[in-house]
């Protein structure tokens, strides 16, 4: 998707702070950071919603779980607790339309969540 932000990123035109990657994810620092530690993990194929996996591609989100259980554990936060947190469409707070999910963590995440 020529106009996708996270796509952009993805095809190295946006240059993010990139804190993990691999031949399925691309995993950056939010930009307006909601906790200390907030990385947005993002699959290097275009999927806009959760709506949209299919059966054929639905095996990417054990990818983004698998990447986000890494990450916790090199940024210190896999032992204390993490959230993690994917939004689907403007009623939950989808801003683009590119599947990722949230890592959260560096403190204390009340519930239930917004």
């Amino acid at each position: 998707m020529s106009d996708c932000l996270f796509c952009k990123m993805v095809a190295g035109e946006i240059k993010p702070d990139v804190v993990f990657e691999d031949d399925a994810v691309l995993a950056c620092r939010d930009a307006n950071p909601q906790a200390p530690l907030h990385v947005l993990i993002i699959p290097r194929v275009h999927i806009a919603t959760t709506n949209d996996l299919t059966a054929e591609n639905a095996d990417i989100l054990g990818k983004l779980y698998l990447a986000a259980k890494q990450i916790a554990a090199d940024e210190g936060v896999a032992e204390p607790g993490y959230r993690m947190v994917m939004n689907c469409n403007p009623g939950a707070g989808q801003s683009v339309y590119h599947i990722h999910l949230h890592l959260l963590g560096g403190r204390s995440l009340g519930w239930p969540p917004g």
